[in-house]
């Protein structure tokens, strides 16, 4: 018989990688890859994202499992980190040398991390506590080298994908969270919810996706109609906000990181309240 901390690290893995899939399949996405086309990039498909979200199952499960029952520290965020680039080779070996889900090792890891510690029980505000708390310890073995990130971050001045985490990922409990439960509560459909829920991340997150792809002009367009977009109760044009970013070379990969962490939350909250049979229907 499994033990509670395989049990609750098999299941924080299977909704992790559920969160990402459900994030690519979600239709239609303004410059990102989903049912339907590529958005604005060349080197993704559907089946890529898939592939990669299935591939990082072990490394959602370790984090899972060395997380269990401890308290945010120096050691346990470079246990996780250590992990974490582990799985990122495993996701270039998939993908060929693509990055398809960098960000979201990162964001999710640490929400998987904390939710550990937490032995499942922690509620929302806990779990996005612990994270920034974990995410502000220094990694001291991660390499010294330039990624696209944290050069945007230098340039622009703006606290990227670390500093989102570090600050208990202020987006998704101003924003994101609220949004969803909101929609829901209107009676929109998932997906419209969903939908939604990624134009409200758009419309305020300073996304390092974007600045590297387009600059500060680029973000400011983004922002804009990601904000008058969410004032359409008609979805559908959602068709035309995707066309102009694609236009545009815009791809707001780091607000798809927060969808897909956003989901995670919701997911791994509504686990508290259910039974065994239960929590295989929600995660499968």
């Amino acid at each position: 018989m499994k033990s509670e901390m395989q049990s609750f690290s098999d299941i924080a893995a299977k909704v992790a990688v559920r969160s990402l899939i459900e994030e690519v399949e979600l239709t239609p996405k303004p410059g990102l890859v989903d049912q339907v086309n590529t958005g604005a990039h060349q080197d993704l498909t559907l089946q890529l994202m898939i592939k990669s979200a299935e591939t990082l199952t072990d490394t959602f499960k370790n984090i899972a499992f060395v997380s269990y029952g401890r308290n945010p520290s120096q050691a346990l965020r470079e246990e996780i980190a250590a992990i974490g680039r582990i799985g990122e080779r495993k996701m270039f070996e998939a993908t060929g040398g693509v990055n398809t889900h960098k960000g979201a090792i990162w964001a999710i890891g640490l929400l998987v991390s904390a939710a550990s510690i937490g032995k499942g029980r922690f509620t929302i505000k806990e779990i996005v506590k612990r994270a920034g708390e974990i995410a502000s310890f220094p990694d001291r073995h991660c390499p010294n080298t330039n990624t696209n990130g944290r050069i945007v971050t230098l340039k622009y001045g703006v606290g990227g994908a670390r500093g989102e985490a570090q600050q208990g990922f202020p987006h998704i409990m101003k924003f994101s969270l609220p949004m969803l439960y909101r929609s829901r509560a209107y009676g929109l459909t998932e997906e419209k919810a969903r939908l939604k829920t990624l134009l409200s991340l758009i419309a305020h997150v300073d996304d390092t996706c974007i600045l590297h792809r387009g600059g500060t002009e680029a973000l400011m367009f983004a922002k804009k109609k990601a904000a008058y977009f969410l004032t359409k109760d008609n979805l559908e044009c959602i068709n035309t906000l995707d066309e102009e970013f694609i236009s545009r070379n815009i791809s707001p990969g780091g607000s798809a990181d927060l969808l897909a962490a956003t989901l995670f939350l919701d997911k791994i909250h509504a686990l508290k309240a259910v039974d065994e049979v239960q929590k295989y229907e929600l995660i499968k």
